[in-house]
């Protein structure tokens, strides 16, 4: 007797002993026989921590586990101590996702609900996944993770707090960057593979090209000129890109599309051979001319001395960005991708200055005319083909003499 009231006294609140299941009350409490003849009680609540319809789902009469006392209950009638055997079992939990931390080992759960900030999971103990640690981007909707069972990291743990914090965007980037090293491994400079547009921006745009993202400047997406990435590509695109230089320290792939397509200087020569006329679309306005777009891709000079056949102080009094024009191709050199233009040729030299009379182009204004007058001269010695002014003076005396002469004989005759 002594022995047993010895071991009675020995159980205290905290203590780990072992019980028998005796039975389940109609309140669905097991009733658990203790070493020295006493007895305890395990409420629902302290059974398991998954749910159950009933304490049968969990234990059955007869059997033996492991227990933690809680605390005495003044009330004997149905036992001496409050018991639990969910907290053992999640001691164990415990102490073994201590171990699994300690030894960087992953753990596996399914996800038990949606709560603010995150989801929970189920381990045996409670688990918390903030939403930023579920995946490698952002995500609006956590439901749909809920019920489904991943694999997880775990980040933080303290089982005095109680507290268990994992991650699965940790493994998803591990796993993640072990994929990039192997595609980056794969890739050649020069090759040509197939990706698929993951995202655009201002200044490119990003294709995933089996496992990395690459970068196609926007200067390399097109032989022509483009404000925007979106003007000729949209996410999910399926393209072929040229790998034009990997890095593989920094992660980083140049790629270019324009490089996979035909050149647009390549049947140049045949499309535009010197002396045909064009239609074209004016691109830059400079000092010294203008580069008009003949094709996409393709950009000719108009020179400021091939724009009128009037001086033209600058290019601006004859063009203007994006207007469109006729222009004549005076040369084209496929090799140095340069393509010489003209707009005055495409008219006539007469025609340069429209703002002169029409009559001024066909004749010349009349003039007026006049007696040819021999200007007198001052020399006194008489040479031939020469008067003097005494000679012209005496005509003229003479002249009017005779006129005289001729009155008086009229006035006479009559």
């Amino acid at each position: 007797m002594s022995d047993v009231m010895k071991e009675v006294e020995d159980i205290s609140p905290g203590d780990l002993v072992k019980g028998e299941v005796l039975a389940i009350d109609n309140d669905k409490q097991v009733i658990v026989g203790l070493a020295g003849g006493q007895e305890g009680l395990i409420p629902p609540r302290e059974l398991a921590s998954d749910r159950f319809d009933h304490p049968s789902d969990i234990v059955s009469v007869g059997d033996v586990i492991d227990l933690v006392v809680l605390r005495d209950i003044k009330d004997k009638e149905q036992g001496s101590f409050i018991l639990s055997k969910k907290r053992v079992d999640q001691r164990k939990v415990w102490e073994e996702l201590q171990e699994k931390y300690d030894n960087d080992e992953t753990v596996e759960a399914p996800v038990s609900r949606v709560v603010k900030g995150g989801l929970t999971v189920d381990l045996g103990v409670r688990g918390f996944v903030p939403a930023s640690q579920m995946d490698t981007s952002f995500v609006s909707d956590l439901s749909q993770f809920e019920g489904q069972t991943y694999t997880f990291k775990i980040i933080e743990i303290d089982p005095n707090e109680r507290q268990l914090i994992l991650s699965r965007k940790v493994l998803l980037e591990k796993e993640q960057a072990a994929e990039r090293e192997e595609a980056l491994a794969k890739l050649e400079e020069g090759s040509v593979v197939e990706g698929e547009v993951v995202r655009l921006t201002n200044f490119g745009a990003f294709v995933d090209v089996g496992g990395v993202d690459g970068l196609v400047h926007i200067s390399e997406i097109a032989h022509e000129r483009i404000s925007h990435p979106k003007d000729k590509l949209a996410k999910g695109d399926k393209v072929n890109v040229k790998v034009l230089k990997v890095d593989t320290e920094r992660e980083r792939v140049s790629l270019s599309i324009k490089e996979t397509l035909p050149g647009p200087w390549d049947t140049v020569e045949e499309e535009l051979p010197a002396g045909s006329v064009v239609k074209g679309t004016v691109k830059r306005v400079t000092d010294f001319g203008a580069f008009v777009e003949v094709k996409p891709g393709v950009e000719g000079l108009v020179h400021i001395s091939e724009m009128a056949h009037k001086h033209v102080e600058t290019p601006h009094e004859i063009v203007a960005k994006d207007e469109e024009i006729d222009v004549k191709v005076l040369s084209v050199s496929p090799s140095e991708e340069r393509i010489s233009l003209s707009i005055k040729a495409l008219t006539d030299d007469s025609s340069a200055d429209s703002s002169a009379p029409s009559k001024a182009k066909n004749e010349a204004p009349r003039q007026e005319e006049r007696p040819t007058i021999q200007k007198p001269s001052l020399r006194d010695d008489n040479e031939d083909g020469a008067f003097t002014l005494g000679d012209q003076i005496g005509d003229q005396l003479s002249s009017l003499m005779g006129n005289t002469d001729s009155e008086d004989s009229d006035d006479e005759e009559e």
